[in-house]
């Protein structure tokens, strides 16, 4: 929220964003104006390009982020102020240095030595009257401490060595509270030191559950250079009382006289007083200032690592959830498993069940013929035209199941459905869920997984917004991060890949709709309430029957929302009602109908923004018009492809060096990307053998759901382990180069987040992903690295 006014000196936040952001400080007013009236990152980036000169919503997100920050720095430095004001101890360079605080740690800092607190022993020996000894003795060292206290004793200070002691933490103190001090040690801590780790105590290193993080028994990296996937293993080490972690800054003899040179100490003096002082300062930086430099150094540390994670993790899910639709094509789903079989859902193309089953057709019932023929009646029955089997145990033999009767459909010349793996993570939670047993309640937990997995194939994002972004499993230690941050990152990618799809009114669920710009869930189940009460909406107008639903609601989702087939063809596509005032104007120049225009590519690239151009709609507003009158209602997403697993290939034992694949990408990360070959284990395409040039970021090669032929270079069956290549060329001995120290091992893939628990919980790897080790070459050869983080739980 905003203040409650400005600081007399300190610049606006429009001006601070404006320069981080390289814009003009007028695009900045207009877009934190336009939040702060309720409009979301999408419609502004979408609807308001002129109010805002084009930002787009990566730029839209991080104001809105840095806004927040900016604002509550301002307040707390308002507070500060006002209460050192209070006290009387504001002076006009203490007022400056507020005003030129540029974070909150710098205003901690400041406000440090006038924040009310707890009486120190400093406090003790200011009451005892001993702040003069500190002073005499910091001004002339020439003194005899010994001598000069003596003229200090009074009832509550009984000797000189007490009256020294009180000196001591008045001095120690001063250096603790000093915010220039503070600040220079605590960049220099960050700088220059370093981590070392090593085990709880000896007996937590022979423990059992302390063994997987035996490579961290003796371990030390510059803080700096440390990266994320390392931060976050140890710091997990540590809260399983495996590891003892020891921040290190270095030469203390640096950092004691920098505090020497603060409180004016000359340490090489042969003055009497300069023992006593050096010892004082000694005391200042171990028990104060080294403490509070590792406190920043741990908190630092751990910030980076999980905005890195994050960071990872938001843009796996974004492409996961932007990942090709197969569409609205009849689709049967196949959750895979051993004793408990196989259960199936029918799906029609708008994703409603059917029919749904169980079959049997791996151990121990084998009933194989048996389990082929009812999926042969199914398909027959139902004119099923897409199969989606689940990813997870038994997903092999399943698939082999669904290829011998694809065979037998062709072999009779009918036309066979398209198989296509799918992933299953997070499907049991949305089985699990609250809303699964309001949406499917006549269908057993087990198999509201089949329906999931079905619908998933149709429509990754519709499917996928059911669920909690946490449990989608595509994420690098997501079980390590603070839950809000992760929370609000994921909620923000949901939103923008919602809205930049647009969803269909009539058929959204209402996980889906609530992610639509300005509706929130009571309103999302307020319009499908509406929807089922009075039918199908066949014009946006009628939004605003739906009730509470406003007028601001309205401008905010109208033009994310489409209605096919409804009264005006305007109403499928991404133009806002606010527009079509545009598009009437548009019709009256070219002398023809809406429906002949429509997709009129000829007719419309001879158009001319600028000639329909207005006070209320630009330039960039009416080339978005026309773009959307070419393709009305285009999806952004990719064209359906599914990758073919090679036959007999079904475990790590079958593969071969030299072997080339299909296979998709299962989950990106910092040093490489997971590839599903089909073998219950994904293999590794390091990011030094993903291109023939330098791949600083895999996300430049591939992403999440790609489908990709990669050629295996090395195999180890006992780890279950898999080396791949993207480079087609490679040898297979090369792969044994890759840096799996920066967290290269396979994980024990549960298709990005452990194996699925049929019962009902998505476990498994709760480390996810490591990410590379941006400091180093990443064509080393294998290191004990890559065994301390899989045995940490990461990367498996």
């Amino acid at each position: 929220m905003p203040t409650s006014g400005p600081v007399p000196g300190v610049r606006s936040i429009t001006a601070r964003l404006a320069e981080e952001l390289s814009v003009g400080e007028h695009q900045v007013a207009a877009a934190i104006h336009l939040l702060d009236e309720g409009s979301t990152v999408p419609f502004i980036a979408r609807y308001r390009k002129e109010v805002t000169g084009s930002l787009d919503d990566g730029q839209l997100r991080t104001l809105e982020e840095r806004l927040a920050y900016l604002r509550e720095l301002d307040a707390r430095r308002e507070a500060v102020l006002a209460s050192i004001e209070e006290q009387g101890k504001l002076t006009d360079e203490l007022r400056a240095a507020l005003v030129a605080a540029d974070t909150k740690a710098r205003v901690e800092d400041i406000y440090l030595p006038y924040k009310p607190k707890r009486r120190t022993k400093a406090q003790i020996a200011r009451e005892a009257g001993l702040e003069p000894l500190a002073d005499r003795l910091l001004a002339d060292p020439n003194l005899v401490p010994e001598e000069v206290a003596g003229e200090f004793l009074n009832e509550n200070v009984a000797d000189a060595a007490a009256a020294l002691e009180g000196a001591r933490h008045i001095i120690i103190e001063r250096a603790s509270e000093d915010a220039e001090l503070v600040g220079a040690t605590r960049e220099k801590f960050w700088s220059e030191g370093s981590l070392r780790t090593a085990p709880f105590s000896e007996e937590a290193a022979k423990s059992p559950a302390a063994q997987k993080f035996r490579d961290y028994f003796e371990f030390s990296e510059p803080l700096e250079q440390m990266p994320s996937h390392r931060v976050l293993a140890v710091l997990r080490g540590e809260k399983e009382q495996a590891l003892s972690l020891t921040f290190d800054g270095g030469e203390d003899e640096a950092y004691q006289a920098m505090i020497a040179q603060a409180l004016g100490i000359d340490m090489t003096s042969p003055a009497p007083a300069t023992p006593w002082l050096a010892t004082t300062v000694r005391l200042a930086w171990r028990a104060k200032l080294m403490i509070s430099a590792s406190v920043d150094a741990r908190i630092r540390l751990r910030q980076r690592a999980e905005e890195d994670a994050v960071a990872v993790f938001a843009r796996n899910l974004k492409d996961l959830l932007l990942a090709a639709p197969a569409g609205t094509r009849t689709t049967l789903g196949l959750d895979p498993g051993f004793r408990t079989g196989v259960k199936v859902a029918v799906v029609d193309g708008t994703g409603k069940v059917l029919e749904t089953c169980a079959i049997y057709p791996h151990q121990p019932q084998k009933q194989w013929d048996q389990a082929k023929a009812t999926l042969g009646a199914l398909i027959a029955r139902h004119g099923v035209e897409l199969i989606a089997i689940g990813n997870g145990t038994a997903s092999r033999e399943t698939d082999a199941l669904a290829s011998e009767l694809i065979a037998d459909i062709r072999k009779s010349g009918a036309n066979p459905p398209i198989k296509a793996m799918v992933s299953e993570a997070g499907a049991s939670v949305y089985s699990a869920s609250a809303y699964a047993a309001r949406e499917l309640p006549d269908l057993d937990v087990t198999v509201r997984g089949a329906v999931s997995i079905a619908r998933r194939l149709q429509d990754p994002l519709a499917e996928l917004v059911k669920i909690d972004p946490k449990s989608i499993g595509v994420g690098q230690y997501q079980h390590d991060v603070t839950p809000g941050s992760l929370a609000r990152s994921l909620d923000a990618v949901v939103e923008d890949a919602v809205n930049a799809v647009g969803v269909d009114l009539n058929t959204a669920s209402v996980p889906l709709l609530a992610r639509v710009s300005g509706v929130t869930e009571s309103l999302a189940e307020a319009i499908v309430a509406h929807r089922e009460s009075t039918g199908p909406f066949r014009n946006r107008k009628a939004l605003l029957d739906v009730p509470r639903l406003g007028p601001k609601a309205f401008e905010q989702c109208a033009g994310f929302l489409r209605i096919r087939d409804g009264e005006d063809p305007l109403d499928a596509s991404g133009v806002h009602p606010e527009s079509y005032p545009v598009v009437r104007r548009i019709l009256d120049r070219a002398g023809v109908t809406l429906a002949e225009l429509i997709g009129d590519t000829r007719t419309l690239r001879t158009l001319k923004p600028a000639e329909f151009a207005d006070d209320r709609f630009g330039v960039p507003t009416v080339t978005d018009i026309i773009g959307e009158l070419e393709k009305p209602g285009r999806d952004p997403r990719p064209a359906f492809s599914t990758a073919t697993f090679a036959a007999g290939v079904e475990k790590v034992a079958d593969l071969k060096p030299g072997m080339i694949l299909e296979g998709v990408v299962t989950n990106v990360a910092a040093f490489g990307a997971f590839v599903d070959v089909g073998v219950h284990q994904d293999g590794l395409v390091h990011v030094s053998a993903m291109a023939d040039r330098f791949v600083s970021d895999p996300h430049e090669v591939v992403k999440s759901g790609q489908v990709v032929k990669v050629k295996v270079v090395d195999v180890d069956v006992d780890r279950q382990r898999i080396g791949l290549s993207l480079r087609l060329n490679d040898e297979p001995d090369k792969g044994k180069r890759n840096d799996r120290r920066d967290g290269g091992q396979n994980r024990n893939q549960n298709r990005g987040g452990g194996q699925r628990n049929k019962g009902g919980n998505s476990g498994g790897n709760k480390g996810g992903n490591n990410r590379g080790n941006k400091g180093g070459r990443r064509d080393q050869p294998m290191g004990s690295m890559a065994e301390a983080l899989r045995n940490a739980g990461f990367g498996r």
